[in-house]
């Protein structure tokens, strides 16, 4: 189906709807999973919570062939959606959160929770607040350094298998559970094919990264024993991830949604999904239509690629100096009046939902309402 194809049939089900609103194509969303699925090639697919932020996709699609837990960002959503039902929580991001910490202690759902760490002081934190005997994944650079440079984001100090057996160390003498490791190659998964230096620096940082993974996955279980979980990787290198046979699962979940920054890549073509619609609420002057709301700027570097994208009707475009608004989004293009509305892209996946307290599904000729994260009163961060 063409991206025009999409956004009519979500105008024609959601002709009753006044915007703004965000609505989201099953038909394409589920597309998008099965193709997650086939280029993971039977490694498990863990969803990735913070790209999602609505329990109704993260169950719907977790309930599928191919998919196995959930990574949340932060430990209170990791609680929330265990005591919910979820069964294998891993909380992507080291946390601080004594009062969280203390109530995983105390929750019984410890054996569904596992938290990330990457320092010694950390380990001293979480066992100053619980006794508790934790559930832990060790957070690995999976950065390219060469020579001064370093390309990919700064994440964990721990990097050679040393660091790692050290932690890992340590988390055993405390008491902990050292469940696994994980490596987020963000230089890989997160940047388009825009260039030949670009895939240059993917196919060289995949090889490195090859070579170390499995030095510390072993010395990690020579101090801890086997190590049950090897996570990696992101929507834009489910593939590569998954294709060391050292992984036992890679995470995704921006490509269920399939947002602008994924337009770039070359080895895959997911389906754009997730929309918002803005209603046209002036015109000042022709050619000109100014809409209501549309700031939603993506999380990262600023630039033209974290704004919104305007995709229907046609030919629209955003002023330069005005881009897209708290309260206003100017739109320059002809045949739009008062009343009308403009479908919209995000360019990141979970955070549009943090502005809508629904998501309208669109399967066939009907809309079905489901709430997000903030329509369930949650935001976590």
């Amino acid at each position: 189906m063409t991206l025009q194809a999409t956004v009519a049939e979500l105008d024609r089900a959601t002709a009753h709807l006044d915007p703004p609103f965000a609505a989201l194509h099953l038909p394409s969303l589920l597309a998008n999973a099965d193709d997650l699925v086939r280029r993971a090639h039977g490694t498990p697919v863990r969803l990735a919570a913070k790209s999602v932020r609505c329990r109704w996709v993260l169950d719907e699609v977790g309930r599928r062939p191919g998919f196995a837990g959930v990574m949340a960002f932060s430990l209170r959503e990791a609680l929330w959606l265990a005591e919910h039902g979820a069964a294998d929580v891993l909380v992507g991001y080291p946390s601080v959160d004594r009062a969280g910490l203390r109530a995983l202690g105390e929750s019984g759902l410890a054996d569904r929770v596992t938290l990330m760490v990457d320092a010694a002081e950390q380990l001293a934190l979480v066992r100053g607040v619980t006794p508790a005997p934790l559930r832990l994944c060790l957070d690995i650079d999976a950065s390219l350094r060469v020579g001064p440079l370093h390309l990919g984001v700064r994440r964990s100090p721990l990097r050679t298998p040393a660091d790692a057996a050290a932690l890992a160390r340590e988390a055993v003498r405390l008491g902990f559970v050292v469940r696994g490791v994980m490596f987020y190659e963000a230089q890989v998964a997160g940047l388009p094919d825009t260039s030949a230096a670009v895939r240059l620096v993917k196919k060289r940082s995949l090889a490195e990264l090859t070579r170390r993974r499995a030095a510390v996955v072993a010395a990690v279980a020579g101090v801890a024993g086997p190590v049950e979980l090897v996570n990696s990787g992101g929507s834009g290198s489910v593939a590569e991830s998954a294709a060391d046979p050292c992984v036992t699962e890679v995470t995704a979940g921006s490509g269920l949604y399939a947002p602008t920054l994924f337009d770039g890549y070359r080895s895959f073509s997911p389906r754009p999904a997730l929309f918002f619609a803005l209603p046209v609420v002036r015109r000042p002057a022709p050619g000109l239509a100014t809409l209501f709301g549309g700031g939603y700027i993506a999380s990262g570097p600023a630039g033209s690629s974290r704004v919104p994208r305007p995709v229907w009707p046609p030919g629209l475009r955003l002023l330069p100096r005005e881009g897209a608004g708290e309260v206003q989004t100017p739109v320059r293009g002809a045949g739009l009046a008062v009343g009308d509305r403009v479908w919209f892209r995000h360019a990141k996946a979970g955070e549009l939902l943090e502005r809508f307290d629904a998501v309208h599904l669109v399967d066939g000729g009907g809309a079905t309402a489901v709430p997000s994260y903030r329509g369930e009163g949650r935001t976590f961060g």
